[in-house]
């Protein structure tokens, strides 16, 4: 469990590699300054901010955004650096707030490279202060600590800077606040020729469900609000797509080396793998997270402007209708006409300003769609020809597609973390297909089962030999055919278990396993597992529920889907909610703690920040492809090799 500090209190890093997590509840700047035993900053040069995001083990973002994310790596740093102090600040020169105190107090954490939190702070207290040092991290007896710091500067950057014996604090401070100004443009909100006074409600999704329920449950936001490109918005010019967080590690700053504030502006086009991250697949999964932030934050700005200039237009031909003396004649056909050429204005403005972002994404996605790792390539990607079992799993795994109305046909990858955090639900019950019509339950079941079968042999292909399992219940072998590239591939670590008798083994030997891991774990004796404990994590593909299950195995499952996950033991249920009402509200636990997918394209999915409703397509093989086949026959060879 993390350990949530208060202003002062201290607390030991057990990593090395680190990642600090920064919401606000306005568009902030963050920083890091590099200090020796005393603190004190030595040049420029030693200052990470938006004009040189990157310094030897740490990478701040280049923009001012709500909420952000640093990348540390501790044992990168020079053996000179003995404190890394992470500030914040608030944008000078801009129409937003000038002091903390008039914000909600900013939230810190600090989190492990496999997105475990930490360490927690938020800063409270804060008033008149414009800048302030959130957290110290510094080096005591060998080791790392962070120290809680909520130190703050009325003067802004130039004092914080100063204190921390920068001489040249000023020109460095005017320095951030240019880099700042440039990256601002970047931004997309609303813009104000079409939003003058109002802000339009969110409306309520269906289902409270997030699109990316199975990011880490810490951090909501992917990073620091990337946003697309520089753009002109009053005169239709160009794209700039020069990316916000272009790191240009062809020139990395050291502490002993000074970088211009204006080094990476010049213009380039998108680029794979832009993003914060170690590894390429970290960068192409935030990069991809920035992606669906983006399309979500311009498709907000789009539906505001709309629904600020269909509420002033009623409100001006209510005017018109309430004067006496413009009711008649020919004053109010023209105050009417009048009406409606402003709401067209409007929404025309904002419908151009979507279309030049939505032009953007489209081509950042061209470019970053054939560069993803088989985890998360669509199976018509190329690189799936060219797989081969990998060594070690991936962070992250693709479970189909995203895409609003309004930006059709881009589509954005729907990722989530590796190891699952919670189960998946993929629904078999009646839906409409793409063409609107409703294929019979027969149908629906069949395909649901097919994302099953999909989604099991893109786990068992990015996971090491002998590291990944699947077991299937399918009490009445009713998927038997379904199942056929599973089966017959021999990938699966058991027949499928059929009939009651079968489900009930199962079941009992998984929550076996479920608790002898838990006891082993609790007890710091995670070596001393029986041998016939499999260790590997494992997917339990559960078809047909509730046939087959008594009330003791309805009790076993839940127990699966509640303390699985932690072990290594994931559900996968392919099932009709409906199927099982007999059960009544005794199941509704069950299906909450599943994140609920589709075979077909559905817009049930909805995300925690604005609320669209987006529309999800499962991950599935083009027709008639034997793309499955060929990787299953791949996992199946290597399974053989290592024996």
């Amino acid at each position: 469990m993390a350990a949530e500090l208060v202003r002062g209190q201290n607390h030991p890093l057990s990593e090395v590699r680190l990642e600090i997590r920064i919401s606000a509840g306005a568009p902030v700047l963050a920083g890091a300054a590099l200090g020796d035993e005393n603190g004190t900053v030595h040049g420029p040069q030693w200052v990470a901010h938006p004009g040189a995001p990157a310094l030897p083990g740490i990478e701040v973002p280049r923009q001012a955004a709500d909420r952000h994310r640093l990348a540390v790596d501790l044992s990168a740093l020079p053996d000179a650096v003995h404190r890394v102090d992470v500030f914040l600040a608030l944008p000078p020169g801009t129409a937003g707030p000038r002091r903390f105190g008039a914000v909600p107090a900013p939230h810190t954490t600090v989190n492990g490279p496999d997105g475990t939190e930490l360490v927690c702070y938020t800063l409270t207290g804060l008033d008149a202060e414009a800048a302030v040092f959130a957290l110290e991290l510094y080096r005591r007896q060998g080791g790392w600590k962070v120290r809680a710091m909520g130190q703050g500067y009325a003067e802004g950057i130039p004092a914080l800077l100063a204190d921390r014996g920068l001489r040249e604090a000023a020109d460095l401070a005017l320095a951030i606040q240019q880099a700042t100004a440039q990256n601002l443009a970047r931004a997309i909100p609303a813009p104000s020729s079409t939003l003058p006074s109002e802000e339009a409600a969110t409306p309520v999704p269906q289902e409270p469900a997030s699109a990316y329920d199975a990011r880490p449950a810490h951090g909501r936001r992917p990073d620091d609000a990337r946003t697309p490109g520089t753009r002109s918005p009053d005169d239709g010019g160009p794209i700039d797509y020069t990316h916000p967080r272009r790191s240009h590690r062809d020139a990395t700053p050291t502490p002993t080396t000074a970088v211009s504030p204006a080094a990476g502006a010049q213009a380039a086009r998108p680029v794979a793998g832009d993003a914060v991250g170690w590894s390429m697949e970290e960068r192409l999964y935030n990069q991809v997270w920035g992606m669906f932030e983006d399309l979500a934050r311009t498709t907000a700005a789009y539906r505001s402007a709309a629904d600020f200039a269909d509420s002033r237009l009623e409100k001006e031909l209510d005017q018109v209708l309430t004067d006496p003396h413009g009711r008649l004649g020919s004053a109010v056909d023209a105050a009417r006409e009048a009406a409606h050429a402003r709401r067209d204005q409007l929404v025309g403005q904002a419908r151009a300003a979507l279309d030049r972002d939505l032009a953007q994404l489209t081509a950042e996605s061209e470019v970053v769609e054939p560069a993803l790792p088989p985890a998360y390539a669509r199976w018509d990607s190329p690189v799936w020809h060219g797989h081969r079992v990998p060594a070690e799993p991936p962070p992250a795994l693709r479970l189909g597609d995203l895409h609003l109305p309004e930006s059709v046909p881009l589509r954005i990858p729907v990722l989530v973390r590796l190891p699952l955090e919670r189960g998946l639900w993929i629904d078999s019950g009646p839906a409409a297909g793409p063409d609107g019509s409703f294929p019979d339950s027969a149908e629906l079941r069949h395909l649901a089962l097919e994302a099953a079968v999909a989604l099991a042999a893109r786990l068992l292909a990015v996971h090491p030999v002998e590291e990944f399992a699947v077991q299937i219940v399918d009490p009445a072998g009713a998927g038997a055919r379904a199942l056929l590239p599973l089966t017959h591939a021999g990938v699966l670590a058991a027949p499928p278990a059929t009939g009651a008798a079968g489900v009930t083994d199962l079941l009992e030997r998984l929550t076996r396993r479920v608790d002898l891991v838990h006891m082993a774990v609790r007890g710091g004796a995670a070596e001393s597992l029986p041998a016939d404990v499999d260790t590997a994590e494992q997917l339990l593909i559960v078809n047909d529920f509730p046939h087959g299950f008594d009330d003791r195995a309805v009790t076993r499952l839940r127990y699966l889907a509640d303390e699985g996950p932690a072990v290594g033991v994931h559900l996968l249920m392919v099932a009709d909610r409906a199927d099982a009402a007999a059960y009544g509200p005794l199941l509704d636990p069950l299906w909450r703690s599943l994140m609920r997918l589709t075979p077909v394209p559905d817009d049930h999915l909805a995300d925690p920040w604005v609320g669209h409703s987006w529309t999800y397509e499962p991950a599935l093989a083009p027709a008639g492809s034997r793309i499955v086949e060929q990787v299953l026959a791949e996992v199946a060879a290597a399974r053989a090799k290592y024996r």
